[in-house]
């Protein structure tokens, strides 16, 4: 089997990844993305894995979605399972936007799970986007059991992912905000709000989510089950 060699424009870009000089990166994933070549994944998912500047990082995902899924696929689900923490978020990032459901088993309850915070946020948004019809209500079953987690911005990440799936998660939400403990029980209040008010702040909801936790007082939404009910009404 004789092997295509890359024409001078794709050498020269692939020597571009791992130049020193971030506009060159920078240059050489966007020339590989505008002129795909097959022959490049396993260049820009290895560097996805490296690249410290998230500029290029989203540059070398764009890259990667310009290439038939049939390719980029295989390679990045095998990545998801790497040792290398960065190496597993991008290729779970980049699994999102190519929205192939196909890689859905990829998006195991190691991964909605992982330690890493960064991980665990690409694989709540890829997991919304990929999960097959019907198996909604399971994998928000999966993501309640991260409320509560990490700092604002991961909190943020779960609540949205919550708030895609829309009104299935809502039996999950209620449950959490019944019985789990009170950081719990404000963020599934938090994002239940969320989902009925789109247009609410996240800090918001979570302070106000926090003040009816604190004081028991569930104000004109009624307990945590009457206000689901409630805002299933409000479409």
């Amino acid at each position: 089997m004789t092997t295509r060699r890359p024409t001078a424009e794709v050498s020269r870009a692939l020597r571009g990844l791992v130049d020193d000089r971030v506009s060159v990166r920078l240059r050489a994933a966007l020339a590989l993305g505008t002129t795909p070549d097959v022959g490049c994944v396993d260049a820009l998912v290895e560097r996805c894995a490296s690249e410290p500047e998230f500029f290029v990082r989203d540059a070398l995902t764009w890259a990667l979605t310009r290439h038939p899924a049939s390719v980029t696929l295989p390679r990045l689900v095998r990545e998801v399972r790497s040792e290398h923490a960065r190496a597993r978020s991008q290729a779970l990032h980049t699994l999102s936007k190519i929205g192939d459901r196909r890689a859905w088993p990829a998006l195991t309850r190691a991964l909605l799970t992982d330690a890493d915070d960064e991980v665990a946020r690409s694989a709540w948004r890829a997991a919304v986007v990929l999960v097959p019809d019907g198996e909604e209500p399971d994998l928000a079953a999966a993501l309640v059991t991260r409320l509560g987690r990490g700092g604002r911005e991961t909190r943020l990440s779960l609540s949205r992912a919550l708030v895609t799936l829309g009104e299935v998660a809502v039996p999950a939400l209620r449950a959490a905000a019944a019985a789990g403990d009170a950081e719990v029980r404000a963020h599934a209040l938090a994002t239940e709000r969320l989902l009925r008010d789109p247009d609410a702040g996240f800090a918001f909801a979570i302070e106000e989510a926090k003040r009816v936790v604190a004081l028991g007082d569930f104000g004109d939404a009624g307990p945590p089950d009457q206000a689901g009910r409630e805002g299933q009404g409000g479409g």
